[in-house]
Formats: structure tokens, C-alpha cells, sequence
């Protein structure tokens, strides 16, 4: 456990670096620039493209003492449909290498399972309160049978938020339910809750505090993470990135899944609309 809060502790203070680094780089560019767009990535159905590469090391896990590494390609395009309203739509590819989780010496690695979701949101922002409604999908896209359900699935998705002199507070949910796959596998029926909370500076440095849980209603099981991210945005050339770390701390999981520390680093390609 000393290691662990060692490598929490290092985790923290190089975030901070990294946010009073890009602080000072941004300083540099239009500060109103990065503002608005730290403003509307903080906002997961903003109207602006971004290509995110969320990588998520779970540390310790179950009985076998095992890693996982899931490697999140989630890139979000917005539709202009009408003065009044937008489609946003966000797909979710997870790659996973795992050690030692289904025993011990074995290992698992491929494409999970996608999830394809899409709302409907309010185009002209008001007060800054940002609403959407929408449909979630889940592909069996898995390369390995330990690494997805083998169900195709659908369900109801939403999310509502609101933006204030830097804050950024609000919650996303959806529920899935299996509707066709593999009549041998489990039924898939959970749902998805993802209160969050971003305060960002005008240099585009921000830091975010979100939990995720999954209530798995088939099993009975829940499995929730919170997640402390510090990042800012910078350019590596001419292509404008934002950059996240900080630590992943699990905080219910079933008996085997339980994992006592993990890391969360994220690498956004920002495409701005000009």
C-alpha cells in the first residue's frame, strides 16, 4: 500500500505540473480561445469535434492480484439540425490487455464491446444549462469472449449540465438492455451514472472530479470508480490537444473485480470550428 500511495502521490504532483505548465504556455495564445474550448470539452455533448484516447490502468484486481489497461478511442461529432437544435453523437471503442484476471498466469487482449450514443441538445444555450436526450447502442464488437457480453443492445440515454465562471456541473445516464446475441451468455440489463464536476481557469487548465458507476441489475452487482483529472490544453505543432492525468480509485465492485488503485491519463484531439 505504501508503493500505491507513493504512486498516487507522484500521479498528483506531476498533474499539477502539467496544469501550471499549459497555464503558462496558454497564456501565450488567445486566452479567450482557450477558454471556451477547455469550456465546451468540459461539456461531453459540446458542439466541437474532439478525438479522445482515454487510457485507464486498474491496478491489483481480484484474487490473482491482475492488470487491466483499457485504452478508450471515443470521438464526438456534433450535427447542426436546426437553429434550435443539435445531434451529438459519441462512439466508444474500448482495446483491453488484462493479465492474470480470468486466472492466474493467463491473458486477455482485443476490441471490447462498442456503445454508440446519440441526444438530441439544445443548440442555443441559455443561463448555461445544456440538456440532451437520446438512444444508446451496444455493438458486439468484442475479439475475445472474455472481453464482451456477445449482445447486441439498446436503451435510453441522457444528460444535463450547467456552465458558470468556470464551473461545469451536471450528470450523464443511460440504461442498456440486451435485445438479441449469443442465447448462451447473460442478459445484458445495467445502467450508467456519471455525476461530474469541472472547474476550469481562463488559460484552459482545469481540473475534473467525476464518479462512474454501473449498476448491474442482472448480477446484482455495482462497480464505481471516482476519478480526479488535471489537465490544460496545448498544441503539439499546429493541432490544438488537451491532455489529462490523475488517479482512478474504485469504490464498490463485485469480490473478484475489486482493484485497490488505478491511473486515468487522456490525450483529446480538439478540432475547433472556425
Amino acid at each position: 500500500m505504501k508503493i500505491l500511495k507513493g504512486f498516487a502521490t507522484s500521479v498528483l504532483i506531476s498533474g499539477l505540473f502539467t496544469v501550471s505548465a499549459m497555464a503558462q504556455e496558454s497564456q501565450g495564445t488567445d486566452a479567450n480561445d482557450a477558454a471556451e474550448i477547455a469550456k465546451k470539452l468540459a461539456n461531453p455533448i459540446g458542439a466541437l469535434i474532439s478525438v479522445p484516447f482515454q487510457n485507464n490502468m486498474d491496478l491489483g484486481i481480484g484474487e490473482y492480484n491482475g492488470t487491466r489497461n483499457t485504452m478508450n478511442f471515443q470521438p464526438i461529432l456534433p450535427f447542426t439540425l436546426s437553429k434550435k437544435y443539435s445531434l451529438i453523437t459519441r462512439y466508444i471503442v474500448p482495446i483491453i490487455s488484462q493479465y492474470d484476471i480470468t486466472g492466474e498466469g493467463e491473458r486477455e487482449s482485443g476490441i471490447s464491446d462498442a456503445l454508440v450514443s446519440g441526444w438530441i441538445s439544445n443548440a442555443v444555450v441559455k443561463n448555461g444549462f445544456v440538456w440532451g436526450l437520446g438512444g444508446a447502442f451496444l455493438l458486439p464488437t468484442a475479439t475475445n469472449e472474455f472481453l464482451g457480453a456477445k449482445k447486441w443492445g439498446v436503451g435510453p440515454t441522457a444528460i444535463a449540465l450547467k456552465q458558470s465562471k468556470g464551473w461545469t456541473v451536471g450528470v450523464l445516464v443511460n440504461q442498456i438492455w440486451s435485445i438479441a446475441g449469443d442465447a448462451e451468455r447473460s442478459d445484458v440489463n445495467q445502467m450508467y451514472l456519471q455525476p461530474f464536476i469541472t472547474h476550469n481557469w481562463k488559460s484552459g487548465a482545469g481540473l475534473t472530479v467525476n464518479s462512474e458507476t454501473t449498476l448491474n441489475w442482472e448480477a446484482n452487482s455495482t462497480t464505481s470508480y471516482i476519478n480526479i483529472m488535471a489537465g490544460g490544453l496545448t498544441k503539439f505543432g499546429n493541432q490544438l490537444v488537451q491532455l489529462q492525468v490523475g488517479p482512478r480509485i474504485q469504490v464498490a465492485a463485485p469480490e473478484t473485480g475489486k482493484s485497490p488503485f488505478g491511473v486515468r491519463a487522456a490525450l483529446i484531439f480538439v478540432f475547433p470550428k472556425k
